[in-house]
């Protein structure tokens, strides 16, 4: 299983327990504990993970840390644990803060098994920043969050390379964190700067900020639309996926005239998805998609008569997802959201075993 598969399925594991978990020892069995081992550490083995590490830190006697990874005998990210759902403020770090001082450690990690906020000593050598250099929450991870956490693996982990990008990692984070804060609420400075060519020499008023306000914000989403819009169909267009006329298993229509239909975003989000669900199956580049007027046909090899499944997605306020039974009928099931998709795995997988031949087949356990 793939590291982002595996952390799915903690993240799964922990929306199904978080509401049940009332201790923090609790928190670090069922939730930290997991994922330090989804990152290659061996928990069992006290010369890899040491539970409660202690030292003296000063006048202060039989510190502990919750957790200390180790490689070649010495502490290499230090681990301080909080009650899920817990506030994870700079002020709840300080044992964290005062083992980082007297270890090697060059890593330290505030979490309440659901964030985990990464630090390290880029302002001062061998103090720990105030904050974070990197954020990894696991119910809400993108792919690039990822790649980040993956670089603390035990088979990746290199120093040298998680320090190089970590500064640049800590400044586009505080960047990105207060662009999107305007973009919920655009402050006045901003919108007089981006409104100052569009007022000429009139002077910004109260009713000029109110008029500039919203249309600021919408010029904000709609850029932010445009982009993803357009970065996932350029990526779509590098794997020469298809997005083409209606599938012939619908009803044929009277014109011959080439429709252009257009693909939504949830739509190629619930195609990615999927790809990734199969994908250990069958190459994902054999895994198209054609747009039709009413739905969205997920096809085998781009072939009509190897489809995998329908999206029905023109209402987004009733998502269904449709498969088709030994008669060829349509059985549509309904999706609360896109992640439901992972619900119907094994019956995705089921469709596509039926397609493949003999010899592409996965063996029966």
């Amino acid at each position: 299983m793939d590291f982002i598969d595996q952390l799915r399925v903690l993240a799964s594991r922990i929306t199904a327990i978080k509401d049940l978990i009332q201790t923090e020892e609790a928190t670090k069995n069922s939730m930290i504990m997991p994922l330090i081992q989804i990152l290659g550490y061996n928990v069992f083995d006290p010369l890899e993970v040491t539970p409660e590490l202690v030292a003296d830190v000063g006048l202060k006697k039989g510190e502990k840390v919750d957790y200390a990874i180790l490689k070649d005998g010495k502490p290499i990210i230090l681990f301080e644990c909080k009650k899920v759902g817990a506030e994870l403020n700079i002020s709840h770090a300080g044992q964290l803060f005062r083992y980082f001082h007297v270890t090697e450690a060059r890593f330290g990690v505030l979490t309440n098994g659901l964030v985990y906020k990464f630090f390290t000593d880029l302002e001062q050598p061998n103090k720990m920043d105030d904050k974070p250099f990197f954020e990894f929450n696991i119910l809400d991870f993108k792919d690039r969050d990822v790649d980040e956490l993956k670089k603390f693996a035990k088979a990746a982990f290199d120093l040298e390379t998680i320090l190089t990008t970590a500064n640049e990692l800590k400044y586009t984070r505080s960047i990105q964190n207060r662009l999107a804060e305007w973009m919920l609420n655009p402050p006045e400075d901003f919108v007089r700067l981006v409104a100052s060519d569009l007022i000429g020499n009139r002077r910004f008023t109260p009713a000029i900020k109110e008029q500039f306000t919203p249309i600021t914000k919408r010029a904000f989403d709609q850029l932010i639309g445009e982009r993803i819009n357009a970065r996932l169909k350029g990526a779509m267009t590098s794997e020469s996926v298809a997005v083409t006329a209606p599938d012939p298993i619908e009803a044929p229509t009277e014109t011959t005239a080439e429709v252009q239909f257009n693909t939504s975003l949830e739509e190629l989000e619930a195609f990615h998805i999927i790809r990734a669900i199969l994908r250990d199956l069958v190459s994902p580049r054999r895994i198209f998609i054609r747009d039709a007027q009413s739905y969205c046909a997920i096809l085998l090899d781009d072939n009509n008569r190897k489809p995998l499944c329908r999206l029905r997605f023109n209402n987004l306020q009733k998502l269904r997802i449709g498969f088709f039974n030994d008669k060829r009928e349509e059985v549509q099931k309904p999706l609360d959201g896109i992640d439901d998709i992972y619900g119907f795995t094994d019956l995705l997988k089921a469709t596509l075993a039926s397609y493949l031949s003999d010899q592409e087949a996965p063996a029966k356990q």
